[in-house]
């Protein structure tokens, strides 16, 4: 199996599934999860209540600064989020936030912040980061590097049910829409757009439930580590 110190990084677009993939998977690593996308999430919600207009240089640095950001294990596996202290964790779950997470994650210091913090929590190893830069640029010599996609239309239906089972009642057409804005969008930035890394593990999740992919991972895990 692999090293007890090693990195595995999931990256993809939303909706594939990468959270509950890269929680289960952690799970069963004895790993400890790395949900990036909540830390974009976190300090876009940071810089939306403060007004922060991204092509302000200088009230970006400061409030970039002066944000503390912390990921902590919740109960049911997922990771708790607290943003200066306040717990944010559902309100930076809307497709909003991942819109605005989108935008802000395209900024350059954005992502030197994050991408600085993202490395000193993966320093001591034993971690599935998952993302959309963490094989190509945040974990390049990661052990083992998976590209999790799906169908836009199954990762929207999927995102409607999740947002239906927290009480959130979304029109499928609005959210299929938001997830096509956002592919075109990442995957066209000029500052680490959304790709796979050359020796990452292509896995198409549209017809797969979380257990088989998890299990397919294992194995490539158990391969690569032979």
């Amino acid at each position: 199996m692999l090293d007890p110190k090693g990195i595995v990084t999931i990256d993809g677009p939303s909706g594939a599934g990468k959270s509950t993939i890269s929680r289960g998977l952690a799970a069963k690593l004895h790993f400890t999860y790395l949900d990036t996308g909540a830390m974009y999430r976190a300090v876009g919600l940071a810089l939306e209540r403060q007004g922060i207009d991204l092509a302000d240089t200088p009230a970006l640095t400061k409030a970039l600064a002066a944000i503390e950001l912390t990921l902590t294990p919740n109960t049911d596996d997922d990771v708790r989020v607290l943003l200066d202290g306040e717990d944010v964790s559902q309100a930076i779950r809307t497709p909003e936030m991942g819109m605005v997470a989108s935008r802000v994650s395209a900024n350059p210091l954005v992502r030197e912040k994050l991408t600085a913090l993202q490395r000193q929590l993966g320093e001591k190893g034993g971690i599935v980061a998952e993302g959309r830069d963490m094989g190509t640029v945040v974990f390049p010599k990661a052990s083992c590097k998976f590209f999790l996609n799906a169908s836009a239309e199954e990762r929207a239906r999927r995102r409607q049910k999740q947002l239906a089972e927290k009480g959130q009642i979304v029109d499928f057409q609005e959210i299929l829409d938001q997830i096509s804005k956002r592919d075109y969008d990442d995957s066209r930035r000029t500052l680490a757009p959304l790709k796979a890394a050359d020796d990452a593990i292509l896995v198409d999740s549209s017809s797969m439930g979380p257990e088989a992919v998890i299990a397919f991972m294992l194995e490539r895990i158990a391969e690569s580590a032979r």
